[in-house]
C-alpha cells in the first residue's frame, strides 16, 4: 500500500513539474516552438506529397507555400541531397 501511495505522489509531482516547465518558457521560445512544428507539419505533407506521385517540383512549391515566413530560404530551413 505504502508502495501505491508513493508511486501515485511522484507521478503526481512529475506532472506537476511538467505543467510548470511548460508555462515558465517564455514567448518567443513558445514562438520558437511553434515555428518547428509548422515547419514539420510543412515537411511532413511534402512528404504525402511525393508519395501521391505527384512531381518535385509540384511537392517543392507546396512546401514553399506553407513555410513562408518560417524559416530562412527556399526549402524551409531544411535541404538534403537527391
Amino acid at each position: 500500500m505504502k508502495k501505491s501511495l508513493l508511486a501515485l505522489m511522484l507521478m503526481g509531482s512529475f506532472a506537476t513539474f511538467g505543467i510548470a516547465a511548460t508555462t515558465l518558457l517564455d514567448k518567443a521560445t513558445q514562438e520558437d516552438i511553434a515555428r518547428h512544428r509548422a515547419m514539420a507539419t510543412a515537411h511532413e505533407n511534402a512528404a504525402k506529397c511525393l508519395e501521391s506521385g505527384k512531381s518535385d517540383e509540384v511537392c517543392e512549391k507546396q512546401l514553399q507555400v506553407e513555410c513562408k515566413g518560417l524559416a530562412i530560404g527556399k526549402f524551409c530551413g531544411m535541404k538534403h541531397t537527391h
